[in-house]
């Protein structure tokens, strides 16, 4: 009889604790990119180093997303724990109620701002075999720019800057099958957009040589971006430096979130970024300098956190 009133009060003991360990536990999604992309796996290494920050009193489930304007889109319909990244030129777009977030709605200047990611990076990929070797060379040429992101959009938009809008011939496919179809000489190459080292790049040019085109600095300018280098030797078989242009990314949240969870979910991401970036470089990148591209006020847990860590934050963003 002891033991069995024993077991009956262990198993209660244990579901008494599990049930307050559950209720103590919050969750937070993160809407980040497409799968494959480095952004979508940025989001899951920020999600691991909340989780082991926090002692599993956060969890972050990473959500696959088709871009950053469906990522604050979806922010006017969200809950409290919901976080998505962007740049900020589009948040900028969203709380004056710009295209395409038109009409303007109240929702979105709920949006804060919590952390700075590595920025956007464009890639122009093409197969090594196709004598493609500038962007003029691409007129005539199958080339693919993915459906809904920002490098979609941006190759586009610096195709029509290069005068070679009319000249390319675009092909309407997901970007998640571009290396495929480049592999298989469906098409000549593809661009995307993602901090180097971007893992579809990777695996495009480890499957067969590949070359990245590199822009001037008069198509630089055009673009009215950062310029920015990828170092030579970043991609398998790409022995030269590549000229390309970069675009800030800042992790966001909304009002709604507590205090408490904003400033543990700022926490984890400053404190975990040198252990994430053994694993991926593309986080030496970050430094507080990076604070100065964002165009919203920060979060209050946020701006606890920057206080509490000596950052020094401009006053625009307080």
């Amino acid at each position: 009889m002891k033991l069995g009133r024993m077991a009956t009060f262990g198993a209660a003991l244990t579901l008494a604790l599990s049930s307050t360990l559950a209720a103590a536990e919050t969750r937070v999604t993160l809407k980040a990119a497409k799968a494959g992309t480095s952004y979508y796996q940025m989001a899951v290494q920020i999600g691991e180093s909340v989780k082991k920050a926090s002692a599993s009193a956060i969890i972050v489930t990473v959500e696959e997303s088709q871009g950053s304007v469906q990522n604050v889109m979806e922010s006017a319909g969200r809950d409290a724990n919901y976080m998505f990244t962007s740049p900020p030129a589009l948040v900028e777009k969203a709380v004056a109620g710009e295209k395409p977030f038109e009409p303007a709605d109240e929702a979105f200047k709920k949006i804060r701002a919590m952390f700075p990611i590595p920025s956007l990076t464009m890639h122009y990929v093409v197969r090594a075999d196709a004598g493609i070797n500038s962007f003029a060379d691409l007129a005539g040429k199958r080339f693919v720019t993915g459906k809904g992101s920002f490098g979609a959009t941006e190759a586009v938009k610096n195709f029509k800057l290069f005068g070679i809008e009319d000249k390319v011939e675009v092909i309407d496919i997901e970007l998640s099958g571009a290396g495929a179809a480049m592999k298989n000489r469906q098409v000549e190459g593809f661009a995307t957009a993602g901090s180097w080292p971007a893992p579809n790049v990777v695996e495009a040019a480890a499957s067969s040589p590949v070359t990245l085109l590199s822009m001037t600095d008069e198509q630089v300018k055009a673009t009215g971006r950062t310029r920015l280098v990828i170092p030579k030797g970043t991609y398998p078989g790409v022995e030269s430096d590549v000229v390309t242009t970069s675009l800030p990314v800042i992790a966001y949240a909304l009002t709604d979130m507590d205090e408490a969870t904003a400033y543990q979910l700022t926490r984890s991401y400053w404190e975990g970024l040198a252990e994430m970036a053994k694993s991926n470089p593309w986080w030496k990148s970050i430094d507080a300098s990076l604070l100065d591209n964002i165009s919203v006020k920060l979060h209050p847990g946020a701006l606890k956190y920057y206080a509490e860590a000596g950052i020094a934050v401009p006053d625009r963003l307080k």
